[in-house]
């Protein structure tokens, strides 16, 4: 039975809330994650004390829903499409709030490299991880939205493109700090802030097998390979002499 087909229009209501609510956390995220990287960029402090304090507002977001969630399912006892929802809706959120704590570790590292500006070149390559990151989560939410699993497999496949400019990114900062110790704090801060947006795709990711859940009820596989090489990297540098 579909939303649309309920007897009871309470129960439409209460299942229309969780995506409505979906929807409000996920743009949320979404100007975190973008205000704690432009912080980063020019170095605001005040821009990365809002977004540390707006991580409030997703952690009330998803409780609500657990909430509801559990209320739901309790008075409804739903079956087959409409668990899938609240299930579903339960897991996104999750992953959302945890899109807007890695936002938020983003903003805590501004203070940390104010003092210590890198090469504009490092700057530009989080914005454009953090761009690509940002699309691919925009993405999957309109996929959630429109329950598309055409665009589920799309954004999964744009995963690979985020690791790649990660590792790009850690290789560039990697060098830095073998240059010149006074570099290896603020790069150390800068590596954690590629990481935290590299890890946002992945959640983009998890999104996008949680949506492809909701509408066919069935699992994709449950790990794919990843690009990220900044593991042999370091294991390359280390046998330099």
């Amino acid at each position: 039975m579909t939303e649309s087909q309920h007897t009871v229009r309470s129960y439409d209501d209460e299942l229309k809330f969780l995506t409505h609510k979906i929807a409000e956390m996920g743009g949320h995220a979404e100007r975190m994650v973008e205000q704690a990287v432009t912080a980063m960029v020019n170095s605001d402090n005040a821009l990365a004390q809002r977004v540390i304090s707006d991580d409030l507002i997703l952690d009330a977001g998803q409780r609500e829903i657990d909430e509801k969630a559990i209320t739901i399912i309790g008075k409804r006892q739903p079956m087959a499409i409409d668990l899938r929802e609240i299930i579903g809706a339960i897991r996104i959120s999750s992953d959302l709030e945890r899109v807007g704590d890695l936002g938020k570790n983003i903003a805590k590292r501004v203070v940390a490299v104010t003092d210590t500006r890198q090469t504009l070149s490092v700057y530009r390559g989080l914005q454009t991880i953090a761009e690509l990151a940002l699309t691919q989560l925009k993405d999957v939410l309109d996929a959630y939205a429109t329950r598309s699993v055409q665009q589920v497999n799309i954004v999964r496949e744009r995963d690979d493109e985020i690791d790649a400019l990660y590792t790009s990114l850690f290789r560039e900062l990697l060098t830095y700090m073998m240059e010149d110790p006074r570099n290896i704090s603020a790069c150390t801060h800068l590596l954690f802030c590629a990481k935290n947006i590299e890890r946002i795709g992945d959640h983009a990711t998890n999104i996008a097998e949680t949506v492809y859940y909701i509408v066919t009820g069935a699992q994709l596989p449950a790990e794919r390979p990843k690009e990220d090489q900044t593991h042999s990297i370091i294991v390359d540098e280390a046998r330099q002499p």
